[in-house]
């Protein structure tokens, strides 16, 4: 059988398996699902180290400690967030109102899991699924099968020895776009769980399917006048370089005041960026993208080092970071796109009414709906900002990369970060798993609005009250009789 046809059917016979499993899970009770749970975070958790080992040697890119993190990230920390949720039967009263909400599994979720981040996202996802008593059928991105295909593994083993019913977690090993494309239509599918890049999201989308989908992220970041800049860069630095700049929600330019320029250009270099002289930045950009506006995938992950040979340079051993100050933004301006690598865009405005406008141009451009953040200790400034950006999630002095996927803040810990409708999802939220379940409401009748019924009567009813019915109907004998 050919390749794609190979696919195609595994696909089908998956989500086959899946239907049985989801009718099964459907009598699993909240305490069941919790000790399944928690034996997947520390399954996830125990072989963090395994599947970071896995990722970097299959896909050639990133870094393996910091993918361990992210693997205990998406696992314990997950865990910890998640565990005392209610998805289970009746999940919330409200006795002032008479209204029960019911918890739904929504059925077999088809999960796209990318290169990028690889283990991590298929840890998050098969918790989240397991949580809402969803199973799944993953399909792998080809430059991270079997590093996806071992974590899917260990998530089902877990699972089924603690009580989950058989193929919770399947992963395509017959990996082709047509048997992707099977797992995005196929009517036994009830969700479309999406991570990935733009045309990925975009065909979850138009799939016909329920989707839930994560698109690019280009984020800016912007440093205002009051900002502690030598900790603003630090953070920047640290939140870039994490990974090797792979997580969607890492800083791909920094935008900032003329006022303030040079010393910020001063910390960043002295922190380890280098920046590039037009002529290099010529060279660099020609190995960013393959063509305008489309970025080279031979660059993600790498260190800039290693990018910087691509392009035949050659920088000192510190550098961290590439950066260019860029003059503008799009398609013509390859350092403006999201890079997925350390490399920055830079620019500098008058204030920070042009730098807001700048950081809308990013956004639109690449990454509308996703992340910004702002670098201030000015309340005023950060609300402007908040109230204008066209993002879900303003980060206010913390790792992008870190912050907004709930590591250094307070949002839900998530690797699928919603972008709202402005760009193009169906959530603007960190997805949980509450994302991935129906809410059945039983609502109660209101009192007070119940009209009080009473007995028929045919004389109150009556246009004359005063006819004689027992005439009528003698009437009405004497004519039938008539037209006999």
């Amino acid at each position: 059988m050919d390749k794609d046809l190979q696919s195609i059917q595994q696909a089908r016979d998956m989500i086959s398996l899946a239907a049985v499993a989801a009718e099964a899970a459907l009598e699993l009770s909240q305490e069941q699902v919790d000790n399944i749970i928690s034996a997947m975070a520390d399954m996830g958790y125990a072989h963090a180290e395994e599947l970071a080992d896995m990722a970097v040697k299959e896909t050639g890119f990133g870094k393996y400690e910091d993918k361990i993190i992210k693997n205990q990230f998406a696992s314990r920390t997950l865990y910890e967030y998640i565990k005392d949720m209610k998805t289970v039967g009746i999940i919330n009263k409200d006795e002032q109102n008479s209204v029960w909400e019911i918890a739904v599994p929504v059925g077999v979720i088809s999960a796209l899991i990318p290169c990028t981040n690889p283990t991590s996202t298929a840890i998050f996802k098969s918790m989240i699924c397991m949580k809402s008593r969803n199973p799944v059928v993953m399909s792998p991105h080809p430059a991270a099968q079997k590093a996806i295909a071992r974590t899917c593994q260990l998530m089902n083993e877990a699972a089924v020895a603690h009580g989950a019913p058989k193929n919770m977690f399947q992963c395509l090993t017959h990996v082709h776009m047509e048997g992707t494309n099977e797992l995005m239509k196929n009517d036994g599918v009830a969700l479309i769980l999406a991570t990935g890049g733009r045309d990925m999201v975009r065909a979850a989308y138009s799939s016909g399917i329920p989707a839930l989908g994560v698109g690019p992220g280009n984020v800016p970041a912007f440093i205002e006048r009051t900002a502690d800049i030598s900790a603003a860069v630090s953070l920047i630095l640290h939140s870039k370089t994490f990974d090797n700049g792979v997580i969607c929600s890492s800083e791909q330019a920094v935008v900032t005041e003329d006022c303030i320029a040079d010393k910020v250009v001063d910390e960043m270099e002295s922190q380890g960026c280098y920046f590039l002289t037009d002529e290099e930045a010529e060279k660099v950009a020609r190995v960013i993208t393959r063509a305008p506006g489309k970025l080279n995938p031979a660059i993600v992950g790498h260190t800039a080092i290693e990018i910087a040979a691509m392009a035949g340079l050659t920088l000192p051993e510190k550098t961290r970071v590439m950066v260019y100050r860029e003059k503008g933004v799009g398609k013509n301006y390859p350092f403006s796109i999201e890079k997925l690598s350390p490399i920055l865009a830079f620019y500098s405005r008058e204030d920070w009414h042009s730098a807001c406008l700048l950081c809308i141009d990013l956004l639109n451009y690449n990454g509308i709906g996703h992340t910004l953040v702002i670098h201030s200790l000015n309340e005023d400034i950060i609300k402007e900002f908040a109230l204008k950006k066209p993002v879900s999630r303003i980060l206010v002095n913390t790792p992008s990369a870190q912050g907004a996927i709930g590591a250094t803040t307070n949002l839900a810990p998530s690797l699928t970060l919603g972008c709202g409708t402005v760009g193009g999802s169906a959530t603007s939220d960190n997805v949980t798993p509450m994302h991935l379940i129906n809410i059945r409401r039983v609502a109660f009748g209101k009192q007070d609005s119940v009209p009080v019924q009473k007995p028929y009567d045919v004389k109150a009813h009556s246009l004359n009250t005063e006819i004689d019915i027992e005439e009528i109907t003698r009437k009405v004998i004497e004519i039938l009789r008539t037209t006999q």
